[in-house]
């Protein structure tokens, strides 16, 4: 696994985009927030190269480390989604481990996040309008 990890080529503005995907920030948010056009930011995310300094501000508007899309490998992040600890019980006298998680919360869990990227996307259209 090492030797794959180590030839990967990392292609940072898929990165870029999967994180983005995965935060559910569209294009246009992220551009208006870096003052560019969303043609602009999509030629971003075509690019394989990224200026550090535009990957910063992207990472900062995303709200994730730069490291954690200069590194984003999407198959460790569904491993990492589908074997969460805090989503998985071991039994004292059971065979492996077995899935506890109550669909309740994991809705709740949700509807928090989206509230909270709904709030996020007032505030950037609010602080454009001053």
């Amino acid at each position: 696994m090492e030797a794959i990890k180590k030839n990967r080529t990392i292609h940072l503005g898929q990165n870029i985009a999967r994180v983005r995907g995965l935060r559910g920030v569209k294009q246009e948010t992220i551009a208006n927030e870096l003052g560019i056009s969303q043609a602009e930011f999509s030629n971003i995310e075509n690019a394989a190269t990224v200026d550090d300094k535009i990957l910063n501000q992207i990472a900062e508007i995303l709200n994730v480390p730069s490291e954690a899309i200069k590194n984003f490998d999407e198959s460790l992040a569904v491993y990492y989604i589908n074997n969460k600890i805090e989503n998985s019980t071991i039994q004292e006298h059971g065979h492996g481990i077995h899935q506890v998680f109550s669909p309740i919360d994991k809705v709740v869990e949700l509807y928090e996040r989206l509230l909270e990227s709904e709030k996020e996307k007032i505030r950037i259209l609010l602080n454009k309008k001053k």
